[in-house]
């Protein structure tokens, strides 16, 4: 008598497992015509006609075509897949895949009160963040570079138990085209406009925005706690504008305040939300959400990050979406504090991690019941601006170069322009392009390029193709994209502060360039350790990868070719020992002053200046 032998090591037994379920229609269900949307997958087109994934990717391999359950399909192999079956296909287009326009007419019994949101504008240096900082309690002043806001931020601050939004722009004239977007969303303007300096070309810009928007304006006089301000002096320079105070008989309110010391902080919010009273702000927030781009850059090791603020509707996590070419799911989202969110109603800035790639700033965004249809839409949308992508550069590339063949007085300084995130490219792009020098031969900047990101090989092959600049800002080159930038005979120009780049810019197509610091390259080191000492702080393992790294020489660390952090070198070691200077291909110790965020992977570049006469 045999005796059954126990299952040990060897295969388990499935004797109680149960089969899959099956997620389609009856068998006897025939499907005569069916409606698909661009980028239907084999999958979702099985369950569309009640036929097995199997079947579908057999048929098509007999047809010479490899594909998976996952593999979106074109339009000829579903008209194909169709006719094999004898069902009759529609194709159907979810919304309007070239605006993305809300074109819904709530329900106005579904409308609820919203936050007001508020953009403030104004002079350079006239107090605009200063103010905000002051509203939001939150110090960003001193950590941007010249003083100078370098990137739009949204935040939302409760006054009264009720909410504002704030949107703040930059203040720089170079920032004409990121003000003009910030008003196009906006339903209050506040102009800051410093006591001691008045009126100012910023200030004048404002108000034309502000006017254009046709939105509510409230003008904040800042800095009233210096000696002696000339407040009539002010409502003069603003009534020449068509903005007359409520003191002379107009309409508009003049709050005076002091940013640096509070003072009438609280009546602006007072009076920001009397206006937006009188504006009656109502939004539908029992709908799929609606809404704009505010900033968008690529994090590390979050990947593409987008500040979003929502219009209409509530956006929820999870929710599908489609932003401008780029789509996704919300897998995190964040208020303008860093607290996680589950949905964000209308007038909420909230930033958000799940797209597929960077979208751009200002693009508008849509939120969609299910994600099939927001990669459609999105994949229909990128196909659209390849298209125009395409066409505009055969414009620039053949058009330009027949026009100054044939009449050779107009000479066009082509530039690459590179940055840390789309805010800033988009800002640097606008006013590069509005240099022109005249005098019977005009000079002019065009931008053919201009992408977020270090510089690429790519980028250097097309500026050599075009004889172009490359301008990075806020970016830094690897060693190896200068090498090849020297071979090539190409320029790279780096800067922090817009103006800058502006006024270099403007020097260069004078020809009156005077003499100015240059920046020398001393070299790279590579992080391969990182130790933590609590006396010290992080002291970075490093390889000395081109070039030397000189002691107490100026450093910028680097991370996947943008600029975390610039500041000095505070020691470098050679085992235990100061070293003055270490040379490629040797290990050293290095610690920054004042900054121990440095991750294994970082670059750091040693650099210094020497003063030269430009030609």
């Amino acid at each position: 008598m045999s005796k059954r032998k126990p299952n040990r090591g060897g295969k388990r037994t499935n004797r109680n497992k149960k089969a899959p379920q099956s997620t389609f229609k009856p068998k006897d269900v025939v499907v005569k015509e069916f409606e698909y949307t661009e980028g239907v997958t084999v999958k979702d087109l099985s369950e569309l006609i009640n036929k097995s994934p199997a079947d579908i990717i057999k048929l098509l391999f007999m047809m010479g075509t490899m594909v998976t359950i996952n593999t979106s399909l074109d339009d000829e192999t579903v008209e194909l897949i169709a006719m094999e079956y004898d069902i009759e296909p529609t194709k159907v287009e979810p919304v309007d895949t070239l605006t993305l326009e809300d074109t819904i007419e709530d329900d106005p019994a579904l409308l609820q009160e919203r936050a007001p949101i508020v953009t403030i504008m104004g002079h350079v240096d006239h107090g605009k963040t200063t103010t905000l900082d002051t509203i939001r309690n939150a110090d960003v002043v001193t950590g941007e570079f010249g003083g100078i806001t370098q990137h739009i931020g949204a935040y939302q601050v409760t006054h009264k138990g009720k909410r504002i939004t704030f949107l703040d722009t930059p203040g720089h004239e170079a920032f004409t085209a990121m003000r003009a977007r910030g008003a196009s969303v906006t339903d209050i303007v506040i102009v800051v406009v410093a006591a001691d300096d008045g009126v100012m070309p910023q200030t004048r810009e404002a108000v034309d925005h502000a006017k254009a928007a046709n939105a509510p304006l409230i003008v904040a006089i800042n800095k009233i706690d210096k000696p002696n301000p000339n407040f009539e002096r002010i409502y003069s320079e603003f009534t020449d504008l068509g903005v007359t105070p409520e003191e002379w008989g107009g309409e508009t309110v003049f709050v005076k305040i002091s940013a640096k010391t509070g003072e009438g902080i609280e009546n602006l919010l007072d009076t920001i939300q009397v206006a937006a009273e009188l504006e009656e702000l109502k939004a539908n927030p029992k709908r799929l959400a609606f809404g704009t781009v505010i900033e968008a850059k690529l994090d590390k090791s979050r990947g593409p990050v987008a500040t979003l603020l929502v219009q209409k509707g509530t956006l929820k996590q999870g929710d599908p979406l489609v932003v401008g070419t780029t789509y996704g799911r919300v897998r995190k989202m964040t208020d303008s504090r860093g607290r996680e969110l589950q949905e964000a109603i209308p007038s909420m800035p909230v930033e958000i991690i799940g797209l597929n790639e960077v979208p751009i700033a200002g693009d508008l965004f849509r939120a969609f019941k299910d994600e099939k249809e927001s990669r459609a839409v999105a994949q229909k949308r990128n196909v659209v601006k390849v298209e125009m992508d395409r066409n505009q550069t055969s414009a620039l590339s053949l058009d330009d170069l027949a026009s100054q063949i044939e009449t050779g007085d107009i000479r066009d300084i082509n530039v690459i322009l590179k940055a840390d995130v789309q805010g800033s490219a988009e800002a640097v792009k606008a006013a590069l392009e509005r240099i022109e020098v005249g005098d019977g031969k005009e000079v002019a900047v065009k931008v053919i390029r201009s992408t977020v990101g270090g510089i690429t090989e790519s980028d250097i092959m097309l500026a050599s193709a075009s004889n172009a600049v490359i301008i990075g800002f806020n970016i830094r080159p690897t060693a190896a994209i200068r090498k090849k930038a020297e071979e090539e005979g190409i320029e790279i120009r780096l800067y922090n502060i817009i103006y800058k780049a502006v006024e270099a810019m403007e020097a260069a197509m004078k020809g009156m360039l005077a003499p100015v610091f240059e920046e020398v390259i001393h070299g790279q080191a590579e992080v391969r350790e990182t130790y933590h000492v609590s006396k010290v702080g992080t002291i970075a393992g490093c390889m000395v990868t081109d070039g030397k790294v000189v002691k107490d020489s100026s450093v910028r660390l680097m991370r996947d070719g943008v600029v975390v952090y610039e500041g000095k070198m505070a020691s470098l070691k050679r085992f235990q020992n100061d070293a003055k200077e270490v040379a490629q291909g040797y290990e050293c110790g290095i610690t920054i002053a004042n900054f121990n965020d440095i991750k294994i992977g970082d670059v750091i570049e040693s650099f210094g200046e020497i003063q030269v006469e430009q030609e």
